[in-house]
């Protein structure tokens, strides 16, 4: 097998000749062979020749993969901006050491630290708030192949179980860490959740155990089953084998847990069925977890404030409301539904700040014991997301990450008293973004829905009708669009390039009716909004279809399926990474694809069947079509998207075009879905990107540099 080609930054060797039109049809993609299979799924006939591309273990499959990413190799290193868009995004990465998921347990604060081009992010503590930071925990000694999947302090901040992952795979394996030494302890605890599941911990009061997600260990010699996660409980120092299940044991093939633990111990436990779906909430009484709100309440997220679980409930309430649980498990109403989405409840001084949204605008409130209103955070008003928001019950201080479109990460201690706000951190970018100009135009969705997208281009860039313009959505699971700082797509903007960005249904910036209206049977409203989103720049001037590119992954790798093959006319360049492109075999032939029934549905209802099929991007191909020129990204070891959709999709778009354009695939062969990536992987995909974009798109070359004098 040839390695993963065009990792480690784009390390393929770029060779700058020209790429006139002509040579796409003389550099055809390699042949890929067709065997029939025919099915009938909910009356209608379906031909499935590319189903062989499914066994990624046989020969003839390998070889094909490596056959694509030549292809690709030479494709993408024939177009001449390659070269210098790749350093470009490079110097424009290696920006200032950055600091992600604070978190405060006993008076300490835990957090990960960057420093580019360092691999992996390293596991920091320092006491809060004055103390220097010390390193816990450093994954970089392999070269970046190890992934941190979580870390979970104990209540007094000692000790902390921190999870790590191989090669993209996700599958995590738990381990504890003396803080006050900074000593491994010798409890390991292997199938730890992941991929599928989302890992979670739970300290007991006195920090002689854990509660933590995990997987039925598999017989020897055979993979683990990411299916029917349970709670089990480890006493420190005791063997891994025998730590017994103490909730979920026949809870639901698909179950998802997130636990919490109040101040003083008590526990509390959200578990849903599969993604994107509502919560049922669990309240740890004695030994036995007891249901105290079902479904039925919509219950997105909770939080201990004091010793009371704050529940976040859309029941009724589609921008959200809260709900207090104490705890012999009585429920009461806190704070009814306001202006704007709800996002997410923390604990702060006596009372809570709720952070909330409306399309793109995020802001934070604070209130007191009593629920009322004390004020607006003095944050910016526009342009920005509110991230994390950690602090400890009792104190009037907390720290609050945020950052926006042409802000890096920003931490801000916010003092509850004075209603003031100052500066702890600031990432200090690689380059200067005060002439970045962000704008708003409206598209106008099948259904009449408006869809904000934010428009994104240098100070001085007029819409004459054909800027090479870049549109990004995702569109599903409750995920927002968010303002997040644009880093190294600068080196897109600074050549005359648009970047744009909709908000379209099947997230949540809008509250719980924007997300359902994106699910299952209505799932053509999310493909509608997009194209809407793409009209919209048009009829704005900013591009037109000669010049305007699409780009998404996982659930948006489905979104620009759908996109390419609803409306080919409409784009000229389509970068899709990690995407589900047959819907569904999904569902039916790959682990966690029953894990998304929640929100595309399932194909054993006959409507949901039909309906999945008159999207179904694959379905969707075809014979005789000018397809865009389309590029898919996809990681051998993905735990959430088969590898095998890209390939299909691929060998599919491939056979059908007439366009003459260019359809590539590139596999790495020691990633996965994209969590954890190292900096070298996230500085290539980037970098891919653009360069793709801009053979395409065809942005301009920078002006020569003045000569000296």
């Amino acid at each position: 097998m040839r390695p993963a080609v065009l990792a480690c930054a784009l390390a393929f060797a770029l060779t700058g000749h020209a790429l006139a039109a002509e040579h796409r049809a003389a550099n055809a993609p390699p042949p890929t062979v067709r065997h029939p299979v025919h099915e009938t799924l909910a009356g209608q006939s379906v031909d499935d020749p590319w189903r062989w591309l499914e066994d990624g273990s046989s020969q003839q499959v390998k070889s094909w993969i490596e056959a694509q990413n030549a292809y690709t190799e030479k494709t993408i290193a024939a177009i001449p901006a390659g070269k210098a868009l790749t350093e470009r995004v490079r110097q424009l990465s290696i920006t200032s050491t950055t600091r992600s998921g604070p978190m405060l347990a006993g008076g300490t604060l835990f957090f990960m630290q960057h420093t580019p081009p360092q691999s992996q992010p390293v596991l920091m503590a320092q006491a809060w708030p004055k103390g220097e930071p010390r390193v816990l925990v450093d994954l970089n000694a392999n070269g970046g192949g190890t992934a941190m999947t979580g870390y979970w302090p104990s209540p007094s901040g000692r000790y902390l179980a921190y999870g790590t992952a191989e090669g993209g795979s996700e599958l995590t394996t738990l381990h504890v860490l003396d803080t006050t030494n900074g000593k491994t302890l010798p409890d390991s605890l292997p199938w730890a959740g992941g991929g599928t599941t989302p890992q979670g911990v739970v300290w007991d009061k006195d920090e002689k155990g854990l509660t933590y997600v995990r997987f039925a260990p598999p017989p020897p010699g055979q993979q683990v089953r990411q299916f029917d996660a349970v709670l089990s409980h480890h006493a420190m120092g005791s063997d891994p084998a025998r730590d017994p299940v103490v909730f979920g044991q026949g809870y639901s093939k698909v179950a998802e847990y997130i636990l919490m633990q109040s101040p003083e111990g008590k526990v509390a436990v959200l578990a849903n069925e599969g993604d994107g779906g509502a919560a049922e909430v669990f309240l740890k009484q004695g030994d036995a977890f007891n249901r105290v709100l079902g479904h039925q309440a919509n219950v997105r997220g909770a939080h201990w404030v004091g010793e009371k679980l704050y529940v976040e409930s859309f029941e009724g309430a589609p921008r959200g409301k809260l709900l207090a649980i104490d705890g012999e498990g009585a429920v009461q109403p806190v704070l009814a539904q306001g202006k704007g989405a709800l996002q997410h409840v923390s604990p702060f001084a006596d009372g809570f700040i709720v952070t909330r949204s409306w399309g793109p605008d995020w802001w934070a409130e604070q209130y007191d014991a009593q629920a009322k209103l004390v004020r607006r955070l003095p944050l910016p008003e526009t342009g920005i997301t509110v991230g994390g928001v950690a602090a400890e019950a009792g104190q009037a201080r907390a720290l609050i990450s945020y950052g926006g479109w042409t802000t890096p990460q920003r931490w801000v201690e916010y003092d509850g008293e004075a209603g003031t706000v100052a500066n702890v951190f600031e990432v200090k970018p690689a380059a200067d973004y005060s002439n970045v100009q962000v704008q708003r135009v409206q598209g106008l969705s099948k259904d009449g829905t408006a869809i904000p997208v934010t428009v994104i281009s240098m100070k001085g860039i007029d819409a004459n009708g054909r800027r090479p313009t870049i549109l990004y959505s995702y569109g599903g699971f409750d995920i927002p669009i968010t303002p997040g700082f644009i880093g190294s797509n600068l080196a897109w903007l600074e050549r005359g390039g648009v970047l744009a960005y909709a908000n379209i249904r099947g997230g949540n910036e809008f509250g719980q009716d924007w997300h359902a209206e994106g699910q299952k049977l209505k799932k053509q409203n999310v493909f509608d909004d997009f194209h809407a989103a793409a009209q919209a720049l048009v009829s704005t001037g900013w591009t037109d279809a000669a010049h305007l590119g699409i780009r998404g992954g996982s659930n948006g790798g489905l979104l620009m399926g759908a996109a390419l093959t609803q409306h080919p006319e409409d784009y000229r360049a389509v970068v899709a990474q990690v995407g589900i492109y047959d819907v569904p075999r999904h569902e039916t032939a790959f682990a966690n694809g029953p894990y998304n029934i929640s929100e595309y549905g399932t194909v054993a209802d006959p409507a949901q069947a039909k309906a999945t099929l008159a999207y179904s991007p694959l379905q969707q191909v075809k014979k005789g079509t000018k397809y865009p020129a389309v590029l898919m990204t996809t990681g051998a070891n993905d735990p959430r998207v088969a590898p095998w959709q890209s390939r299909k999709f691929t060998a599919a778009l491939q056979n059908a075009t007439t366009s003459g354009q260019p359809i590539l695939l590139l596999t790495r062969m020691n990633a996965g879905h994209g969590i954890g990536a190292p900096f070298s992987q996230r500085v290539g995909d980037a970098a891919l990107a653009l360069t793709f974009f801009a053979g395409e798109l065809g942005l301009p070359e920078p002006a020569p540099a003045p000569p000296k004098p």
